[in-house]
C-alpha cells in the first residue's frame, strides 16, 4: 500500500525532539489542528527493541507503541498551537485505560489515531487507538503537559 503523507518523517523531525533510535512514527497521513491526527508506525526488524524482546519470536513492546502515539500527540499539539509557542518538549505524563489486544511485529504497519479530547492551558488529554489492518492492537487514554523549554 502507498501513502501519500502530508507530513514526512522529515517534517516530523522539525516538530520533535526526539531521533533515531527513539523517533517512533514514519510520517502522519492526516491531521486536523485542535482535533486529531492519524500517524503510521512502520515495524521493522532491525530495530533495536528486536535484538532482546524476543529473540526468536520477535514483538514490537507495547510501551514503545504508547510512545508512538504520544508522540503523534506531540505533532498534533505542534500543529495545533501557535507558532511563537513552539517552544517547550512534551512529556507524557498519564496513560489512562490502556488495553493491548493484539502484538505487532515486524513488517507490520501500524496505523495510529489520536483525537484530542480535552486541553487546558499545559495539559493534554488524548483518546487514541493503534490498528493494523483494522485490528485494534492498542486503545488508551494519555495525559501530556508542557516541560522543559527549548
Amino acid at each position: 500500500m502507498t501513502d501519500t503523507y502530508c507530513l514526512s518523517v522529515e517534517d516530523i523531525m522539525e516538530r520533535l525532539p526526539h531521533r533515531y533510535p527513539f523517533l517512533m512514527i514514519d510520517g502522519i497521513l492526516s491531521c486536523e489542528p485542535g482535533k486529531s491526527i492519524v500517524a503510521v508506525k512502520n515495524v521493522a526488524v532491525s530495530e533495536p527493541q528486536f535484538l532482546g524482546h524476543f529473540p526468536g519470536h520477535p514483538i514490537m513492546p507495547g510501551v514503545l507503541i504508547i510512545e508512538a502515539i504520544a508522540q503523534a500527540g506531540g505533532v498534533l499539539i505542534w500543529e495545533s498551537i501557535a507558532p511563537e509557542e513552539r517552544n517547550f518538549i512534551l512529556y507524557l505524563v498519564g496513560i489512562e485505560k490502556a488495553r493491548f489486544k493484539r502484538p505487532a511485529r515486524p513488517g507490520d504497519r501500524i496505523l495510529l489515531t489520536v483525537d484530542l479530547v480535552a486541553s487546558r492551558r499545559n495539559l493534554w488529554r488524548f483518546k487514541t487507538k493503534a490498528e493494523i489492518n483494522g485490528d485494534l492492537v492498542v486503545a488508551a487514554e494519555i495525559l501530556q503537559a508542557r516541560g522543559m523549554d527549548l
